[in-house]
């Protein structure tokens, strides 16, 4: 199966135009740029997912500042004009209409923490739910998904896990190691989140597991 075609699988598998719920490869965003539309974000998860990945890192949604408009999990759009995301060259054009590029934090720690393990180039990041979740009166919002919500994720979830058997399912934070188990999806270990300080704790996690 060509990554394209695993990409397109896993969206499939997921609604779109669902209020309170924005589906980054089948929604159109009234503040993305001309040519970063639904395809243009599937085509940058086709190349993300073209790699023999030893871990795949599950976090618990994605947010306004990154997966939103770069179509993958903690990716911003700041990273993908820096070039700095593997399998992925650099972009020339604007992602969102924002006044600068979007920078998501947590995206900068993990890709730099990936980068600096060597394990980068084998490394798949995904949500647990892949669906932003943001408020109704503001797009530009992340808000806790709802149990109903989070139902939607687990299809893609699962058909992830089972095109790449070998890898080793990591959940980033708590949250997302607590939704993988209601999935019914035990992860091979659980590694600090990323956020308010956990930069350090997060890239020792990951280098244990390396």
């Amino acid at each position: 199966m060509s990554t394209l075609s695993l990409a397109t699988r896993l969206i499939e598998s997921l609604p779109s135009g669902v209020p309170g719920l924005f589906n980054p490869w089948r929604d159109h965003c009234p503040h993305e740029c001309a040519g970063n539309g639904p395809a243009a974000r599937l085509e940058r998860l086709a190349c993300h997912l073209d790699c023999d990945p030893a871990f795949i890192l599950v976090g618990e949604a994605p947010g306004y500042q990154g997966c939103r408009y770069s179509g993958i999990a903690f990716t911003s759009e700041r990273l993908l004009m820096e070039g700095a995301i593997p399998r992925i060259p650099a972009i020339s054009k604007r992602l969102s209409t924002r006044h600068l590029p979007f920078s998501e934090p947590s995206a900068t720690i993990v890709w730099k923490a990936l980068n600096n393990l060597g394990i980068a180039e084998r490394t798949i990041l995904w949500n647990a739910l892949q669906l932003h979740p943001h408020r109704s009166d503001n797009l530009w919002s992340n808000r806790t998904p709802a149990p109903a919500e989070l139902a939607l994720g687990a299809p893609a979830l699962h058909t992830l896990i089972a095109a790449f058997p070998a890898a080793k399912v990591v959940a980033v934070g708590k949250k997302a190691e607590q939704l993988m188990m209601t999935m019914g999806i035990t992860p091979s270990a659980c590694v600090r989140h990323p956020a308010n300080g956990g930069a350090s704790a997060f890239a020792a996690g990951m280098g244990a597991l390396r």
